[in-house]
């Protein structure tokens, strides 16, 4: 298996024609890791969740190629064989910055990304008033893409996604589509689909190209599960809020909690170990333990008394 051994089975996964891929959105190592525990077996790195961790921001075009990368390498390495599927915006520039969007990607060890026809200075895909490129342009960032997947040898995804649906209509938004599947696209992502008719349009109109489906609960695609997105025929289905929305909550409740009564009152299991132990404790002292290191020969866990 090549060095990015992610790729390849995400590319794998594509060419079987069984193959469906679920990706959970992450958004830092902890989300990652607690769905690598959970036993996904793709990740997906939320442009949106990114832009919230890393800069308190909304998403707005606000991160950088090299903010994207250095995260989204962190999670790829995480579990090397395992997908990962990453946003890369409109690839950060005109089609030299869209080659070293790719080459960074793929170094880094992501499975995929997708590129979208919003002008730089962008916004999510489930906010109104999008502003596009013109088709030339998207397809000159999807073949910068193609051509600096080619030049490295790489097996990295490429998944062209429009944002033309809100404001042109679903005949442009096709027309996008097609336009960069023959600028040599992976995989097609049609962004904002407001109905389960709508849906099964897309995946029978642009058949047999490999389809992606983006269910952002409580935006504009009704909520659609893994289950019916594969019986509808989409190949990937990613859920860029599965770790962030309930993380918000979460934080949210438990600082409200802290503000009121002086104290977090965590639930008893959660301690320093477990932790630990969700981000590779055990791993860690097995590996110096391997190596012939003592650090932990006294062991981790407190004892109580």
């Amino acid at each position: 298996m090549s060095l990015n051994q992610g790729a390849t089975k995400l590319r794998r996964a594509l060419e079987d024609p069984n193959g469906f891929v679920v990706a959970p959105g992450v958004y830092d190592g902890l989300s990652a890791r607690l769905a690598l525990a959970a036993g996904f077996d793709a990740l997906y790195m939320t442009g949106a969740g990114t832009a919230a961790s890393v800069h308190g921001q909304a998403d707005l075009g606000i991160c950088t190629l090299n903010d994207m990368r250095n995260n989204a390498e962190m999670l790829a390495n995480l579990s090397p064989s395992t997908p990962l599927i990453a946003d890369a915006d409109t690839g950060y520039g005109g089609p030299i910055m869209v080659a070293r969007t790719t080459e960074q990607y793929a170094r880094s060890g992501v499975a995929g990304f997708h590129i979208e026809d919003q002008v730089q200075t962008k916004r999510c895909g489930h906010l109104s008033g999008k502003l596009l490129v013109d088709t030339t342009t998207y397809t000159t960032r999807i073949r910068a893409a193609v051509q600096a997947r080619q030049r490295l040898g790489s097996d990295i995804v490429i998944i062209a996604r429009t944002d033309a649906l809100q404001g042109q209509g679903y005949e442009e938004s096709l027309a996008r589509l097609r336009a960069a599947r023959d600028a040599g696209a992976d995989v097609g992502f049609l962004e904002g689909i407001s109905s389960r008719e709508e849906a099964k349009q897309a995946v029978q109109d642009l058949a047999p190209w490999p389809l992606l489906l983006n269910m952002v609960e409580h935006g504009s695609t009704p909520s659609i599960t893994a289950a019916e997105a594969r019986e509808m025929g989409f190949r990937i289905i990613i859920y860029p809020f599965a770790t962030i929305g309930p993380a918000l909550v979460a934080m949210r409740e438990g600082l409200e909690k802290l503000k009121r009564d002086g104290i977090p009152g965590l639930d008893k299991e959660i301690t320093p170990q477990m932790l630990f132990r969700v981000c590779g404790l055990d791993e860690s002292v097995k590996l110096d333990a391997d190596a012939g290191g003592v650090a932990f020969d006294g062991g981790v866990d407190l004892r109580k008394t």
